[in-house]
């Protein structure tokens, strides 16, 4: 008959046998074996118990916006598909040799809901090699990722180098002789004409050299997140941010959105853009975006991507955004903006082809 004192002495007891196992050495902590099989049961259950619960609180959108999916294919390709592999990409022997193995997600994502994907992007999972996202702040980003897993299982290989990288041979020139890998990163998402490929990756040709160099420190300082920036930026000396900037300031603008889109919002979003809304202390955009003679360090907005434009607004508006010094200045702005002022603002200047420079 089980007593209290059996009790108390097991509760006592127990822990300590385990440090003296773990002191001992007992507990083989090399690689070249699993756990017990009850271990990773256990593992695997706790795992898929927490993410289940903790999405809970998760607010999926009903539907997946798939204009990021370019830059989200490109940062799966650059940092995702060692471990995880991608359609005609093979996974390293020594990946394979991890443990716990890295899933294949072409054959696992469907196990999961979207609000679950979201949590694990986001959050990763500890005592694996899955890392939280690099950009903690950028639930825009993750939401992008989620929905490329959702495209992974249907991809080819042909069909996911067309996704994750555009195709173009990144090759030297004149304008940036030492960077073409760098350049080659730059472009599997903004486009090899700079144009930005998908509606929420910016355009960069034509932009000011000196904005562009700014953005990039400022990606690599981490003044500004991004999770789509972090890996690009690592390790880029500044004499290659330099080439980079000249290389996309002397690639001619490229039209933006130009997507049908009703006058009244047209008109209205010109209204911000020339006049403001003094009423909410509401400055011009065209005081400090428009004109040759701005500050170069503030970037050309006419042309630029709608999408990309109401995003980052509401990451200013948010406070998610950081950039150069002026950053406040376009946080303070855009917390007096609603969404359909943003909206508004935002199609606007994608309407625009090349305004005065």
């Amino acid at each position: 008959m089980v007593r209290l004192k059996h009790v108390a002495i097991g509760a006592v007891g127990l822990p300590i046998l385990i440090l003296l196992g773990a002191w001992i050495g007992f507990f083989n902590v090399g690689a070249s074996s699993g756990h017990w099989k009850v271990t990773a049961w256990f593992l695997q259950f706790a795992m898929r118990s927490a993410v289940r619960t903790y999405a809970l609180a998760v607010d999926a959108p009903k539907t997946l916006d798939r204009r990021g999916l370019p830059a989200a294919a490109g940062h799966f390709a650059r940092g995702c598909a060692i471990c995880h592999g991608a359609p005609g990409q093979l996974r390293s022997p020594a990946v394979l040799r991890m443990l716990p193995q890295p899933p294949d997600l072409a054959l696992t994502v469907r196990d999961w809901t979207d609000a679950q994907l979201f949590r694990i992007v986001k959050h990763g999972i500890r005592f694996t090699g899955m890392p939280a996202w690099p950009a903690r702040d950028r639930d825009d980003e993750v939401w992008a990722m989620v929905a490329f897993l959702r495209e992974l299982p249907k991809l080819d290989a042909n069909e996911f180098r067309a996704l994750s990288f555009d195709g173009s041979d990144a090759t030297g020139s004149d304008r940036q002789p030492a960077v073409p890998d760098a350049l080659a990163d730059c472009t599997r998402c903004h486009g090899s004409d700079g144009g930005g490929r998908g509606g929420l990756v910016p355009a960069l040709a034509g932009q000011k050299e000196p904005y562009l160099i700014a953005s990039l420190r400022a990606y690599a300082k981490g003044d500004r997140t991004s999770g789509f920036m972090a890996l690009p930026v690592t390790g880029i000396a500044p004499d290659e941010m330099a080439a980079l900037a000249r290389h996309f300031a002397a690639l001619p603008p490229v039209p933006g959105d130009h997507d049908q889109i009703p006058a009244e919002t047209i008109s209205r979003g010109q209204h911000i853009a020339e006049v403001g809304i003094p009423e909410k202390n509401v400055p011009a955009c065209s005081g400090c975006h428009t004109g040759p003679n701005r500050n170069p360090i503030y970037p050309r907005l006419d042309g630029q991507h709608a999408a990309y434009l109401e995003e980052q607004l509401k990451l200013f508006r948010s406070e998610g955004r950081g950039g150069t010094q002026f950053w406040r200045i376009m946080a303070t702005a855009a917390q007096r903006l609603t969404d359909d002022d943003i909206r508004a603002v935002s199609s606007y200047f994608a309407s625009r082809s090349e305004g005065p420079q």
